[in-house]
Formats: structure tokens, sequence, C-alpha cells
């Protein structure tokens, strides 16, 4: 199909040059033939010129530089041989038009000039009438010329205007789809830590509270059902979660507001489950608890949702300690274990949590820091602003 195009440009292009080829010749050939003057009469080296100046519109596009010297050139030898005069504007405007076009403008404008003088002064010489030559025709060739070399840079101004909006366009389209890669990508790695976080606590608990109903099994019935409770219950959050989670999924628009999956008004139940699961916690809380965005409120739970199921899987830890502190701008959470430490945290299974609770702090401008020592135990430390900036 571009193929097609560019053929039926070309033939069009060649058309047009084939025009102005003729019309050129035509334009110097009349006045050759009407002998209006000069010491030489009409013959076949001055029709040649008119040929050859008509020839060089098939140079015009490729060449435009090389078709304007050549012009002005065969005009100057033309009047040279003193053959009959036969106007300068015509014959020379469309190299001058091609010229400026092509970006030459000032080498059309240095040509125009020189061609004027030449010429003029020449034909002073010659004996031409003063009066027509300098009041009349000279007017209406300077004017021809310069309208030519106007027309030429202004269609290659608006040209490079139309291919600098067209370069914004790609530019612009190409922003949009980094953006939209960018937001999808977030989107995916979001989504990937509310997974991550809602099955990474459950199942720390189910895993513990099925040891813990396998070893009472025969001896001790109701810790055993008090297991398959705490299990029940579990999965059940782990099911809630997971079904608020999906529904993003299905949520194509991104319009429908929702509660977040989780919340600190949901901290007594995970405490509870911790704790049923045998890792006892305690939970503190100081200055005056307020109402906190959505998108914090569902940070904050994560967080010490994620840090209380790294104590329960890997500390070996017999306490944990959570501490909320409401500030008017910001929330800190700190939760502190005395279980076995790390000395390099975040190296064995906990580090995917621990890089998605600080991508969810990073987001809304805060931050989370993890230190740990063998046989200190423990700590995670955030801070949330408040006032998320959209």
């Amino acid at each position: 199909m571009r193929s097609a195009d560019t053929g039926a440009s070309g033939r069009r292009a060649f058309l047009v040059d084939a025009v102005f080829a003729v019309s050129i010749f035509v334009v110097i050939a009349v006045p050759i033939t009407a002998d209006l003057g000069g010491a030489r009469g009409p013959d076949a080296v001055a029709y040649l010129f008119a040929v050859c100046l008509g020839a060089l519109m098939f140079v015009r596009r490729r060449f435009p530089l090389l078709a304007l010297v050549a012009t002005a050139a065969g005009l100057i030898g033309y009047y040279m041989a003193d053959y009959p005069p036969i106007g300068l504007a015509i014959p020379v405007a469309a190299a001058l038009y091609s010229a400026a076009e092509a970006g030459k403008a000032r080498a059309a404008m240095i040509t125009a000039v020189g061609l004027v003088l030449v010429t003029t002064t020449f034909r002073l010489l010659e004996g031409d009438d003063p009066g027509y030559l300098l009041g009349y025709e000279l007017a209406s060739t300077v004017a021809i010329m310069a309208a030519a070399i106007a027309l030429g840079d202004g269609l290659r101004s608006r040209h490079l205007l139309w291919l600098a909006h067209q370069r914004s366009i790609r530019q612009a389209a190409t922003e949009r789809e980094r953006e939209a890669r960018r937001r999808a990508e977030e989107e995916r790695l979001r989504i990937a830590r509310d997974v991550h976080d809602v099955l990474g606590h459950s199942i720390a608990v189910i895993s513990v509270q099925a040891s813990v109903a396998d070893e009472a099994l025969a001896d001790d019935p109701a810790a055993t059902r008090s297991a398959l409770s705490t299990i029940r219950q579990a999965s059940d959050q782990a099911v809630r979660e997971l079904r608020a989670t999906v529904g993003l999924l299905r949520d194509s628009t991104g319009e429908v507001e929702r509660a977040p999956a989780g919340s600190l008004r949901h901290l007594s139940s995970l405490v509870s489950a911790t704790s049923d699961s045998g890792l006892p916690v305690t939970t503190r809380m100081e200055g005056a608890p307020i109402e906190l965005p959505a998108v914090v409120d569902s940070t904050a739970y994560r967080i010490v949702q994620e840090s209380l199921a790294n104590s329960l899987r890997h500390a070996g830890a017999q306490h944990a300690d959570v501490l909320l502190h409401y500030e008017p701008d910001r929330l800190t959470i700190s939760i502190v274990d005395d279980g076995r430490g790390h000395p390099n945290p975040g190296e064995d299974g906990a580090s995917r949590g621990i890089q998605g609770m600080r991508e969810r702090a990073a987001l809304l401008g805060g931050r989370v820091q993890v230190s740990s020592r063998p046989g200190a135990g423990f700590r995670v430390d955030a801070e949330l602003p408040l006032e998320v900036s959209s």
C-alpha cells in the first residue's frame, strides 16, 4: 500500500515538473520568436537555451541549489550572447521557489539580487529603454522573484511545523503508553503485595494451628477444637480478603469505591489469631486515634500483618509488641518481637514481605526500617504521613 502511494506521488511530482518545464520553454521561446531586440536574431542555440532552462525543472527537487545556479548561469549566458530579451522573473521563479523550499532561502535571495543587478546593468549598457526597464519591468521582476522565494520558504516552514506536530503526537502517544505500562506495573505489584500479605499471615496461622491440632488430637480434644476453630477463622479471613482483591481485577474501570481489604479496625482479630497460634501479642496506642485515610489505614494494617507473620514463621519469638503512635500529621508503627533475630534481615524467607512493606510505605511518601540482631529480636518501624499526595 505504501509503495503504491509512493509511486502515485512520484508520478504527480513528475507531471508538475513537466508542466513547469514546458511553461518555461514557452515563456522563453515566445519572445525569442518575436525577436524584440538584441544584436543576434533567433537561432537554434537560442532555442537550445530555452530547452535547457526548462529541463532544469526535472532536477530542481533533488538538486535545488544546482538547478538555481544553472538557471542563473544560463540566463546570464543568454544575455551575454546578445539574444532577444526574454525577461528574468518567470524563467528563474521555479528555481528560486525550489531552493527556498529546500532551506536555501538565503542563497535564493543572493542569486536573485545578483541576477537583477547583472542583467539590468547589461541591458542598460546594450541600450534598452531605462524608463521601461527601471520603471516597469524591474518592479514586476523583483515582485515575482520575492513571491517565489516567500512561497517556497513559507511552504518549508509549514512542512517543518507539520513534522514537529507529528513528532509531538508520537511523543504524546509514547508517553501515554509508558504511563499505562507504569500504572499497570504498579497495579500488578500492589495486587501481588495484597495476595502475599493475605496468604502469608493466614497460612502461617493455619500452619501453626495445624501442628497444635496434630499434637493435641489424642490427648487434648479441647485444644484440638480450639486450633481447628482458629484455622477456620484464619481461612475465612483469607478467603474474604482474597475475594476483595480479586474484585479489583474484575473492576476494569477502577471507578468502584470499596473499603480497604485490610484495616486497623480488624487489628484485634489479627492479634487474636496470632496469639492463638502461639505468639502472644500486646498492642499499645499513643496519642489520640483519628480517622485515617483509607490507603493509610490499609497500608498500616498490612505492615502489622506482615511483621507478625514474619515473627510467627521465621523468628521463633515468644512475644511480640505492637505500638501505634498517632501524631497530627503521621502515624508511627513499631512491631518488636523477642525472637532469635538475624544478622542480615530480609535475606531469608521474609525478604519479599519486607520489600512489600517498604514499597507500600514509599507509595505514600513514608518509610519502613527493619533492624535485627542475633538474639535481640526483630524490629519493624514504619512512618506513614496522613496527607497522601495525589
